[in-house]
């Protein structure tokens, strides 16, 4: 059952979505060298609660932290813990918000210092694939175009596009129908009306597709211990094109100032 929002609703999850793109540029103020998983968690849990929202994945299902951060080969769901972030690490930052009654949802995937020249690729690439897909978002198009449009990106580029995972609609819950796979065919799935609302998320894998599930029950790694790449958009589907009702521009002026500061 698709649920379609109106203007009104999309503005309330735009404002839940932008609380999460501004809790994603506070972890970018602290993600360095030396920093553990759960302190970047308390951080996120922090500035949520401070900004009036409700931390979304906490508890939920079960699971034990604000925010899911993976290192590395880890693809998704990385319980924060005592990993120390080192020097050239990657590390997907995926949090969630609930602010008056909707959803915000988006992941973004931080170099730690200076990263290799292969992991500096998979990020552009990955995130490329992300605006390739939310291109597709419109009216009268297809689930089927948005998932080729990062699945054919991604493989032309020598990834692969992890399939066990997908994107998902969201509103009023956190997953919500329709599902948003990375691959697929072009006119294939559900087709796209105004006031859809999705989130877009590429998980795109250094080498092969496969991945595992850790014994917690959580943490999705790369069977051949690769590392994998994440980034993630709420997207709106109106009459005028994909409007994104989250933006990775804290973020960047968040990196951007450290850069400066140091």
């Amino acid at each position: 059952m698709i649920y379609y929002k109106t203007p009104d609703e999309i503005e309330s999850i735009r404002e839940s979505s932008l609380l999460v793109s501004r809790t994603l540029a506070e972890v970018a103020r602290h993600i360095k060298p030396g920093i553990t998983t759960i302190s970047l968690d308390a951080i996120v849990n922090q500035f949520i609660k401070d900004h009036g929202g409700v931390p979304a994945f906490l508890g939920y299902r079960g699971f034990p932290n604000a925010a899911c951060i993976s290192v590395n080969e880890v693809v998704v769901h990385g319980i924060p813990g005592e990993t120390v972030l080192k020097e050239g690490d990657i590390v997907s930052v995926d949090i969630g918000v609930l602010l008056n009654g909707f959803y915000g949802d988006s992941a973004f995937t931080f170099p730690v210092g200076e990263i290799s020249t292969e992991k500096r690729q998979l990020l552009k690439v990955t995130r490329e694939s992300l605006n390739l897909g939310i291109d597709q978002a419109r009216t009268g198009k297809r689930i089927g175009d948005i998932a080729a449009a990062v699945q054919e990106y991604v493989e032309k580029n020598g990834y692969s596009v992890v399939r066990e995972l997908v994107g998902h609609g969201i509103g009023k819950k956190l997953h919500e129908d329709p599902e948003v796979p990375n691959y697929g065919k072009r006119g294939a799935g559900t087709k796209l009306m105004e006031g859809l609302v999705i989130a877009i998320e590429p998980m795109v894998n250094a080498g092969k597709r496969n991945v595992l599930q850790s014994n917690d029950g959580w943490t999705i790694f790369t069977e051949d211990r690769k590392p994998s790449a994440h980034f993630e958009h709420t997207v709106a589907v109106t009459r005028t094109g994909p409007d994104v009702l989250t933006t990775f521009a804290f973020i960047e002026e968040a990196i951007a100032a450290e850069a400066i500061s140091h």
